[in-house]
């Protein structure tokens, strides 16, 4: 099928709509305090079907997305990742790990996976069962995954909400609870919702565009 048209800006334009872009997504910050206020579908659904726009490896869409917002699921989402993290911060970690962290204030207490509205499980799907029940593998599937992650996290911010992206080690928890097939394995649990009144964040500096960006010179 032909592309579909393109839009037909000028620079100074498509410029300025980066420009904007990047004002939106600067001001992104992971909240760990979040307001119990319900996230409705006609805000959160869209941002999930822009997710599914990522590219991916043979377009194979190696993605899932369990949304959460029955509280006793979230209850035990919480006490099961609370356990991972007990035993990651009291022994699991190394002590180079634990002082990269310490600058944030993390520990193994949760408790927004409770508090905030809406828990998106995000799922790899590394393989699925073909008509014979042999495995066929996906390819690229985490890259695929991680893509479309970035295009949720982006997609939510844009919409007004904050978002944290909870990675407790191991989570196969989530799947056993979400009941998600065995060739699916967890990537990431963002927690999504409206900051609290109080919310407060780290004093964090992100690398300038020069540290982090540059362009080899011509051969």
């Amino acid at each position: 099928m032909p592309l579909p048209a393109y839009p037909t800006w000028d620079d100074a334009t498509r410029a300025a709509r980066a420009r904007a872009f990047l004002a939106t997504m600067a001001t992104r910050r992971t909240v760990r305090t979040f307001a119990p206020d319900p996230v409705p579908d006609e805000v959160l659904l869209p941002c999930l079907e822009a997710a599914g726009t990522a590219p991916s490896g043979a377009h194979q869409q190696p993605w899932h997305f369990v949304v959460i917002r029955d509280a006793d699921t979230k209850r035990r989402i919480r006490e099961a990742a609370e356990r991972e993290e007990e035993a990651f911060y009291e022994g699991r970690a190394p002590d180079t790990w634990l002082e990269a962290l310490a600058p944030l204030g993390t520990d193994a207490h949760k408790p927004f996976l409770e508090i905030a509205p809406v828990l998106v499980a995000v799922f790899e799907e590394s393989w699925v069962a073909g008509p014979d029940g042999a495995r066929q593998p996906r390819y690229y599937s985490k890259e695929s995954v991680g893509l479309a992650t970035g295009l949720l996290l982006a997609a939510l911010h844009h919409a007004g909400l904050a978002t944290l992206t909870h990675t407790p080690s191991p989570m196969g928890f989530l799947r056993d609870i979400l009941g998600r097939p065995a060739g699916e394995k967890a990537f990431v649990l963002l927690v999504v919702g409206h900051p609290a009144p109080d919310t407060q964040v780290p004093d964090l500096v992100r690398k300038p565009l020069d540290a982090f960006v540059h362009e080899p010179p011509a051969s």
